[in-house]
């Protein structure tokens, strides 16, 4: 009887847990209700008081709105407007940090006490395949809710993680909040690839969280700024533009642009790099890395680019030797790491392999599961 009963029990058990687990996951609904309160309209006016563009936003706290760079660059004058209840409009006192590579700006916004609100960053990136909704003010309807997947999460160098989603993306969206189905902000909505079909893209929330508020700008004081680049900086920023959109082929000549105007712009050397690598253009890209190298020697990130450029060419010897530079500027690097157990495994070197993967796994447990998926895979070839 004893051991009848036990199984029973299990699975009453298992069944209970299943069912509490389904309860306690908030509805799509639900969840927009939550969180709604925390996004926000955007609209931006010249110099004569015309409106200029408009975009999307959210609440990261109390009286500071993350948006796009691009939906307030030009402007002298902008306002936002809540979502909740008939609405509010209140008035942007300032810019209090921009980032113009990621394309994100944080915005002072003076709200009353009583209308305090912020929302919660995540803390680890999406997964392929992952539910998400966004949530914004697309051709001017706002609040409108559009959902989808994550379909990618790529890196691009000096910007990070970039997350493709398929939720339906249309001009005004600009700015707006990514959420997981926890209500957790992973992304900002960026750039919409108009001759794709529901290729959309956000940068990572990790990204977000490094824009610190500083001292209080008018808009006016950064669009002055911004139209007294150099052509250097011009050339590399339209680079990036079409970096975001993967086209390679024309970003590379931007960079290369900058470079030659500039060629002690390490960050300009580095994106030639990369293109270089996605051309399959490797020893071009060795080069412009080596460029990158001697104007940042202590940058971990540009040795890992070096290793990787160095690896696709075959050159393993080399391409060790760099990531092992990387991993001594910054010991806690999981990609480091991650790059010379690959590496080393492919060299036959198991027992350095092994030791690699052990740091790894203390560093980033994601990535190391990735690593041993991808080390059984090429034992089983």
């Amino acid at each position: 009887m004893y051991k009848r009963i036990v199984p029973q029990l299990l699975l009453i058990a298992i069944a209970l847990v299943s069912v509490s687990e389904s309860f306690s996951q908030e509805k799509l609904p639900d969840l927009v209700r939550r969180v709604k309160p925390v996004i926000v309209a955007v609209v931006t006016y010249d110099g004569n008081g015309d409106a200029l563009n408009t975009g999307s936003g959210f609440f990261i706290r109390s009286g500071q709105v993350v948006t796009n760079f691009h939906v307030i660059r030009g402007a002298r004058r902008s306002e936002i407007k809540t979502l909740d209840g008939k609405g509010r409009i209140y008035p942007v006192a300032g810019i209090l940090a921009v980032d113009e590579e990621g394309d994100l700006a944080l915005l002072s916004v003076e709200l009353p006490p009583n209308r305090a609100r912020s929302s919660e960053l995540a803390t680890t990136l999406p997964e392929e395949g992952e539910k998400i909704f966004v949530i914004g003010s697309p051709l001017k309807l706002e609040g409108s809710v559009s959902d989808g997947i994550v379909s990618a999460v790529r890196e691009l160098p000096n910007i990070g993680k970039i997350i493709q989603i398929t939720a339906p993306i249309s001009h005004g969206n600009s700015g707006s909040p990514v959420f997981n189905l926890k209500g957790q902000v992973v992304g900002v909505v960026t750039i919409r690839v108009t001759n794709g079909q529901n290729i959309n893209l956000a940068i990572g929330a990790a990204r977000v969280r490094e824009l610190r508020p500083g001292k209080r700008r008018l808009l006016a004081e950064v669009s002055a700024k911004d139209k007294g680049r150099d052509l250097a900086e011009s050339l590399y920023r339209t680079g990036l533009d079409s970096l975001w959109l993967g086209n390679y082929d024309n970003a590379v000549g931007y960079f290369e642009n900058a470079v030659n105007k500039n060629p002690k712009r390490a960050d300009a050397w580095v994106q030639v790099g990369y293109c270089k690598v996605k051309q399959g253009k490797n020893e071009e890209a060795i080069r412009a890395y080596q460029q990158a190298v001697q104007l940042k020697p202590d940058s971990d990130e540009v040795r890992n680019k070096l290793g990787d450029a160095y690896y696709y060419s075959g050159r393993l010897p080399e391409a060790i030797a760099s990531y092992k530079e990387a991993a001594r500027l910054r010991p806690n690097s999981a990609e480091a790491h991650y790059n010379l157990a690959l590496v080393y495994f492919e060299s036959g070197h198991q027992d350095l392999a092994s030791a690699e993967a052990r740091v790894l796994k203390q560093l980033d447990e994601k990535l190391h599961e990735k690593l041993l998926s991808e080390t059984r895979a090429e034992g089983r070839q």
